[in-house]
């Protein structure tokens, strides 16, 4: 009995051993295995093996995906292009002193005037000669949206003749100040000329309503 109870003993010891052996490399075995992540496209696989790769047309780069939102109306920024014609009538007053006063300029617009299309605004000059500076301001309007301009001091008024009936040419730039709506904070110059007639004698005091034609053109930066 003895030695069957030794021999049961030194089988147990063995087959433990051998189990122990087989877990040990079990282990080893699962521990040399690596992961890894591929992508195609939208599809990702992850692939675990001892030498991992990533099926044929497969990748481990990740692709980069591009955002697709677009920019709202309130965050873009850029120049407008800007020509067009404005046709219509100003009143004029004769003043003292050559004094002319452009009281009221209303015209409508046509062309690329990117729906500002109203034109209004005042002048005055006192010429002393054919040609000669003046001030003026005005607005253009349409759609909600305005944009506030104002003729720099190197504008000029040409007439034709020192006398009435006359032709006044004007030339020069007109700078933006302003605006409203898609316009807020608008800036820029455009290029200005049009003309306009004088037919009455010019006394003091009295008025004229005469037709104009004006062109601008130019870029309007927008914010």
């Amino acid at each position: 009995m003895k030695l069957r109870t030794t021999k049961i003993m030194q089988i147990l010891v063995v087959f433990s051993a051998l189990t122990l052996i087989a877990g040990n490399v079990s282990v080893a075995n699962a521990a040399a295995k690596k992961t890894i992540t591929c992508y195609k496209g939208t599809t990702v696989k992850k692939v675990t093996a001892a030498n991992p790769k990533c099926p044929a047309g497969y990748s481990t780069k990740k692709p980069v995906v591009k955002s697709t939102a677009k920019p709202t109306a309130s965050t873009k920024a850029g120049s407008v292009a800007f020509q067009g014609t404005y046709k219509g009538k100003i009143s004029i007053v004769f003043g003292d002193n050559n004094l002319i006063q452009v009281t009221k300029v209303d015209g409508t617009g046509t062309g690329n005037v990117s729906g500002l299309s109203d034109m209004s605004g005042t002048a005055s000059a006192a010429p002393a000669n054919l040609c000669d500076n003046f001030s003026g301001k005005g607005v253009i309007s349409g759609g909600g949206n305005t944009l506030s301009l104002a003729f720099d001091s190197s504008s000029q008024g040409c007439a034709d003749s020192d006398s009435t009936p006359a032709t006044v040419t004007i030339k020069g730039s007109a700078k933006i100040t302003g605006g409203t709506g898609k316009y807020a904070g608008a800036t820029g110059t455009l290029t200005v000329k049009g003309t306009f007639d004088i037919n009455s004698k010019g006394i003091v005091g009295s008025t004229e309503a005469s037709t104009f034609s004006m062109d601008l053109s130019g870029n309007i930066a927008t914010k």
